[in-house]
């Protein structure tokens, strides 16, 4: 059995109640570092074959569309916020949907497979701009994060002061946003500050976006961490 895509809120709920589910689970949502994704209820037999052969005894029911201008010479520059819109005026659910990525030249858009040929015939244009869609095989994803380095002086390592680092701001709005459930660390939601980040972290931040925590550099005059971090653009 299969949920529909889970926001980050709903995967941390989900992994908050795992102890209670009859079966074990597994997230995906097409590629490494997805933020909307799918569970899929597996069954101990199917796991074990999964377990023994190193690859899912199971599909997951989605499917990837490349939504690509059809005159790209007369195109306009579309954004996600474009390309959702178009998607939600077809009556579309968001649940039916998974992560929209916005490339240079077109979007690739992660849909549960029972909406796809419904967006196959009614996803003509998005804004003024007439569009194609082609759904891809697994093969044809190869879509990797791109990612631009950054660094930051933090008093520590510790979330809020992170966060207040990354964001710009104040360690007591990093403390508000921590408290309102917007800051999740590698797909968990984060309700406190006693969490100290490490390397391979990754930190979506709702609002900001998303950060992966990459290395601390050492240590200023002042006895402040220095530390790298990779934003997801």
């Amino acid at each position: 059995m299969f949920s529909d895509f889970l926001s980050l809120g709903e995967q941390a709920v989900l992994r908050q109640n795992s102890g209670k589910l009859a079966s074990a689970f597994r997230l995906s949502g097409g590629y490494d570092y997805a933020e909307r994704q799918m569970a899929a209820f597996i069954p101990d037999a199917f796991l074990y074959v999964q377990d023994a052969e190193d690859e899912p005894a199971w599909d997951y029911p989605f499917r990837c569309l490349r939504i690509c201008p059809r005159h790209p010479k007369f195109a306009e520059k579309l954004t996600h916020r474009d390309v959702l819109g178009a998607l939600m005026s077809l009556g579309i659910e968001r649940s039916r949907l998974g992560d929209l990525i916005v490339d240079d030249e077109n979007v690739l858009v992660f849909a549960q497979q029972g909406v796809v040929p419904y967006l196959m015939d009614n996803l003509v244009t998005v804004r003024h701009t007439a569009v194609t869609l082609t759904e891809l095989s697994e093969r044809q994803i190869s879509y990797e994060p791109r990612f631009e380095k950054r660094e930051a002086i933090v008093t520590s390592n510790r979330l809020d002061a992170v966060i207040a680092a990354i964001c710009k701001t104040s360690r007591s709005a990093s403390l508000k946003l921590i408290s309102e459930g917007k800051v999740f660390v590698n797909g968990v939601e984060s309700l406190h500050n006693s969490y100290y980040c490490k390397q391979g972290d990754v930190l979506s931040i709702r609002g900001y976006g998303k950060v992966r925590f990459e290395e601390i550099l050492g240590t200023t005059k002042k006895d402040r961490l220095k530390f790298s971090y990779k934003i997801y653009s």
